[in-house]
């Protein structure tokens, strides 16, 4: 199947005619031939997105609103359609994931049209009499969006919806490994029949079209998801401009000695196996108090041995599908055989899975006594793994999070409240739960890396990200 990219409100080829071929890591299917596109499709759709600003800029926001309510009365009539996409082109199981992004996707366009009705500016007091000042939010212009490939619907609608609601418009480039995903979504768009131009995606390698869209004069801001390596490739292409940087992450559960420890074992299972731990908020390294140590340790390895299922994404029984890419899998391989070498013990799983339709289906991997400065611990895996590291105090595991060049997000499991913030008030993390897994957020609430981390700069979450794509303008009244 020809698939193509959707630009000025057409579907159109690469202008090179290249393509690649998307491989379903679950199936080892083709999915489609996906478009090549280069600097030159990236220079065209942002064109289009110029010409395209003044007039989405001048719609009132209720009009905008109702033209992003329209997007997820579309996607709610594709649920189906869209659920099976993304397990066939990211991996994750049809029934205990993929339908619950589709329906947080659905959220995320509606929240962002009422959050767009909400903004406003402020009348300020002026210092001389008779005069006054106003301060209105004014919309950057063409908003440039690069997205990875964990959530390829709802990191895309995070940005792309809040940013039209400002008043923008998007020129929109996905991770390659799930542009398929992307297409879908965009086809979401072209149904809604949103004016053309204010939403174009080009498909192709991100050192090309990423690259372009960062740098091009034409792009006003650019907001960037993913890791942190490509994140700060991205900022200094978009030198001088609004950005907005959500990057990795290698945020700790800490499990102290008064943890509730059937609670902090859920709350591990979700934070290292959900999307087969493929997320920044996954729990990368769990550092666990001496005194409860081996209990947790054997606590997790039998529920995960009991309750995480491996195997084929479309089957209803699966709960963990197979790693997005060979990349990944790697690291996973490494990092494993770093720690193992270092004196680590598997608890469960270890190495990669057998008898699947690819080699990318790892098993949930649970290691007990990794030495606080291993991979696995130090670095973000992204992948099935929950790493225990043992720690004598809540200073130690406070020295630990903070040593970390990442702070996106920590999470602390105690029975006493007083610790938990005393917790929250010392380590440098965007984001601290406690007694909560890493993996649990809410849509509408600030999210994102402490500064000078890391894990980028800004927040997206609800309306905050509109503060990045929107800039205030000073009107005096004589």
């Amino acid at each position: 199947m020809q698939l193509q990219m959707f630009v000025d409100g057409a579907w159109i080829p690469a202008r090179s005619a290249a393509t690649t071929v998307a491989i379903s890591p679950a199936t080892g299917e083709e999915l489609g031939k996906v478009p090549d596109g280069d600097r030159a499709d990236a220079v065209a759709a942002i064109a289009a997105a110029r010409r395209a600003a003044d007039g989405w800029a001048r719609l009132s926001a209720f009009d905008r609103a109702a033209m992003l309510h329209r997007v997820a009365d579309v996607i709610e009539t594709r649920r189906d359609a869209l659920a099976r996409t993304l397990t066939l082109d990211q991996g994750k199981p049809l029934r205990a994931e993929a339908y619950d992004e589709v329906d947080e996707l659905v959220t995320y366009w509606r929240m962002a049209a009422e959050d767009g009705k909400r903004l406003g500016g402020m009348l300020p007091n002026s210092s001389s009499a008779g005069k006054r000042a106003l301060l209105i939010r004014r919309p950057r212009g063409v908003v440039g969006v690069i997205t990875p490939w964990n959530w390829p619907y709802t990191m895309p609608a995070e940005l792309i919806a809040p940013a039209l609601a400002g008043g923008n418009t998007v020129v929109w480039t996905p991770a390659p490994s799930t542009a398929v995903s992307a297409i879908a979504l965009a086809e979401c768009l072209a149904e809604a029949d949103l004016p053309p131009g204010v939403v174009n995606l080009v498909t192709g390698p991100g050192p090309v079209v990423g690259d372009e869209i960062a740098r091009n004069p034409g792009t006003d801001a650019v907001a960037f998801i993913g890791s942190t390596t490509t994140g700060r490739l991205v900022a200094a292409a978009a030198a001088g401009k609004a950005t907005l940087l959500e990057m990795g992450g290698n945020g700790p559960i800490v499990v102290l000695a008064d943890a509730d420890l059937d609670r902090a074992v859920e709350g591990a299972l979700l934070a290292c196996f959900l999307c087969a731990g493929q997320s920044c908020t996954a729990g990368e390294r769990l550092l666990v108090h001496a005194a409860v140590r081996e209990d947790f340790a054997g606590r997790l390895a039998r529920a995960v041995r009991d309750r995480v299922r491996l195997g084929d994404p479309l089957d209803a029984a699966t709960t963990m599908g197979p790693l997005n890419n060979a990349a990944v899998a790697a690291k996973m391989d490494d990092h494993v055989a770093d720690a193992v070498r270092r004196g680590a013990t598997v608890l469960t799983g270890g190495a990669r899975a057998t008898g699947f339709a690819t080699d990318l289906y790892w098993p949930a991997t649970v290691l007990d006594g990794v030495p606080a400065d291993a991979a696995a611990a130090t670095e973000e895996t992204f992948g099935p793994i929950a790493p225990i590291v043992e720690i004598g105090s809540m200073d130690e595991a406070i020295r630990l999070t903070n040593a970390s060049p990442y702070g996106l997000l920590a999470a602390v499991y105690t029975a006493d409240l007083a610790a938990g913030l005393a917790f929250a008030d010392a380590v440098r993390t965007g984001w601290v739960n406690i007694n909560e897994s890493t993996n649990y957020w809410e849509s509408h609430l600030p999210f994102g890396g402490r500064s000078g981390s890391g894990s980028g700069i800004g927040r997206v979450g609800g309306a905050h990200p509109m503060e990045a794509f929107t800039e205030l303008q000073t009107v005096i009244i004589g």
